[in-house]
């Protein structure tokens, strides 16, 4: 006791307290100094940690210094000796004093770093889907369109990333728990929020919540009239971005501040139509998209947002659907018609972009429009989605990869980025990484009968695993209510097919009924050619052409109101190469590869030229076959060997001595 009641009198002597309580005191203001101005600076969170950390580490150092050291009117000068002072007892003392100074930084480190880093939230939040406190239908719209508008606000402020709505929507009407929700969605802050509308006024409740620790940050709320909802909106999207220090340009300030619309009515259509636009895969959806849309203009002329979005349904129905001239026109017109009357609005540069993607295949002009579209929307999901597509198609494999990862972190919940994705590792054949990416996707959608069938089709390309086909089917059979719909069907009936099960394949096709397909023909032609080569490798040859011929009248009509759809005159093309047309079917498929010739789309391009593949390997042409065979395993494609030993299109040539050179020559160099 004596000894440790020595070296604290000798620390009081050399004044080692007073050099302690001096730099906790100095320290804590650098501290206080640096956690202001550093945001204010817009330097990174790092910065403001080593800080502390050099802090911390100069602690103990300046505890040594002051034991060493005096600093009197001479100058600094070493601290005079004492009986305590002597060597051994210095050494000890010197340790101890040491040991002292590292616990408490460790201590002090062990508090401060955490609070300093908690400060600061880092620039990303989600906006949950609002709760409506109101009973009518029309009030649940104008909560949506409340949500949306303030999202899409915060979404143009480059300094921020903002999650978009379709993987923030499955939250609606969930009480999750904001910690789980915030690292679901990789953000820091979480905005929920609830309306209540009543007649002419508004009641906005919103809480801006810590998704580290689940702690209200702030409350907000507004009771206004309804015309004043667009000026709530931007107060609150700019209360946000000061909260999350995220830096405000003055063009986005702009975007913020600009009322999409005066009229009520056309904003409550134009809200329920893009609550529809985004149900992609469902044209019954997109066309009420396209009257609200519609409505929404006949309201207000003027109202640029609405004729942006009408423009991007006008585009998807015509790439996907129905490949009109009509279609493509008036998507080109709405979107010049938006930037008339908004020439800075994002929006319509990216409808734009869209037009020229699918209307003209016009891939440097679409992109110009994107990247114009990015500056104003730098969270859109859609954009660098869009991009990605477009890049891949021009061979840019890299890029677009590289796209669609960035789309798939700002929508975490939405599976269309990541299949995007997957379809990219499919064409380099990186099958292993094409499969993980749709176990990604199955994670957020695991009864997506798509998903199992691309990861099906992947395991078969990549390893000849016909195993995961039998698990997807397993799938199907414990979820009845989605094993029964005509898609599932059709899935059910390809899978048999790769098997070499045609007769139970052709059992499967012939249960779904004709009007299962009425709003979509495509899907009617693709189920009866199915059918037809079931039953012709069933050696029912009457009922397999029977089948064809149905399939050829479909493709002939809708080929009549799109004569430029590449995909129809391939699978024409395949139809009379099987009823033995050798002619017209070359014909027709050497018209698809014009039409999307690979030297313009390095994407769909080789589909066309694998159909032309198809097309001699059916009709007595070999060797042509072969050669184009060999041309696509050269380059990315979703030809690989295994589907060459087991898909039924190249039955005709598969005992071919050549096609067997060729499959050996490839399967050592994969």
């Amino acid at each position: 006791m004596a000894a440790v009641s020595g070296f604290f009198e000798e620390v009081k002597r050399r004044k080692v307290y007073r050099v302690a309580v001096g730099y906790v005191v100095a320290a804590g203001g650098i501290i206080q100094l640096a956690s202001a101005a550093f945001p204010a600076w817009e330097l990174p969170n790092w910065t403001l940690r080593l800080v502390i950390v050099l802090l911390l580490i100069g602690f103990p150092i300046a505890l040594i210094l002051a034991w060493a050291f005096d600093v009197t009117p001479q100058g600094i000068r070493a601290t005079p000796k004492t009986e305590l002072s002597r060597p051994s007892h210095r050494r000890r003392n010197i340790a101890v004093l040491c040991a002292l100074g590292v616990l408490i930084s460790a201590t002090a480190g062990f508090f401060l770093l955490p609070r300093a880093a908690a400060r600061k939230l880092e620039k990303s939040i989600a906006v949950l889907p609002f709760e409506s406190f109101s009973d009518d239908k029309e009030s649940a719209f104008f909560a949506d369109g409340i949500q949306d508008d303030i999202l899409t606000s915060l979404a143009k402020i480059g300094d921020l990333k903002v999650i978009s709505r379709t993987s923030v929507m499955p939250y609606r009407g969930k009480t999750g728990n904001v910690r789980e929700i915030g690292k679901a969605l990789g953000v820091s802050a979480v905005l929920e929020g609830s309306v209540r509308k009543d007649k002419n006024r508004v009641r906005i409740n919103v809480q801006l919540i810590n998704a580290a620790n689940d702690e209200h940050i702030w409350a907000e709320d507004y009771d206004r009239d309804l015309t004043d909802v667009f000026a709530i909106q931007t107060d609150l999207a700019q209360k946000i971005a000061n909260e999350l220090q995220a830096k405000l340009s003055p063009s986005e300030k702009a975007l913020m501040t600009r009322k999409p619309t005066e009229n009520g009515e056309a904003y409550l259509a134009f809200v329920e139509g893009h609550n529809l636009a985004t149900n992609l895969e469902e044209l019954s959806k997109m066309q009420q998209a396209e009257q609200l849309f519609e409505r929404a203009i006949k309201l207000d002329p003027n109202f640029a947002l609405a004729y942006a979005a009408q423009s991007r349904v006008q585009s998807w129905i015509y790439h996907n659907y129905e490949v009109t001239p009509e279609r493509r026109d008036r998507s080109r017109d709405l979107a010049r018609r938006a930037l008339q009357l908004q020439p800075n609005l994002p929006e319509a540069h990216l409808a734009l972009g869209f037009y020229y993607y699918y209307g003209e295949r016009n891939y440097d002009s679409a992109l110009r429009e994107l990247s114009v579209a990015q500056d104003g929307l730098p969270n859109s999901a859609e954009v660098y989605l869009a991009m990605g597509a477009i890049q891949r198609r021009q061979g840019r494999w890299n890029e677009s990869t590289t796209n669609l990862e960035k789309a798939a972190t700002l929508d975490p919940n939405s599976t269309w980025p990541l299949q995007n994705l997957a379809f990219n590792y499919q064409m380099m054949r990186d099958y292993p990484a094409a499969i993980r990416t749709v176990d990604r996707a199955l994670q957020i959608d695991p009864a997506s009968l798509t998903l199992w069938s691309l990861k099906a089709q992947f395991a078969i390309a990549g390893s000849g695993d016909f195993s995961v086909t039998s698990r997807a089917l397993e799938e199907l059979k414990s979820r009845p209510a989605l094993a029964g719909t005509p898609h599932a069907i059709l899935a059910r009936a390809g899978a048999l097919a790769l098997q070499r099960n045609f007769a139970e394949a052709a059992r499967e096709l012939e249960s779904i009924p004709d009007n299962a397909f009425a709003a979509d023909p495509a899907r009617l032609s693709a189920k009866y050619f199915s059918l037809g080569v079931a039953r012709l490798e069933t050696g029912e040859q009457a009922a397999g052409r029977a089948a064809l011929t149905r399939a050829r009248e479909i493709v002939e009509g809708l080929l009549r109101g799109a004569p430029d759809d590449a995909k129809m005159h391939c699978e024409l093309a395949e139809i009379l190469a099987l009823l033995g047309e050798k002619d017209g079917a070359i014909a027709e498929a050497t018209r698809a590869t014009q039409l999307q010739p690979e030297s313009s789309d390095a994407f769909e391009g080789v589909v066309a030229t694998e159909a032309l593949a198809h097309v001699y390997a059916n009709v007595g042409e070999p060797d042509k076959a072969i050669d184009l065979i060999e041309h696509l395993l050269t380059r990315p494609s979703d030809i690989t060997t295994f589907t060459l030993k087991v898909d039924p299109v190249w039955d005709e040539i598969r005992n071919h001595p050549r096609f067997q050179q060729l499959i050996e020559k490839y399967s050592a160099k994969a």
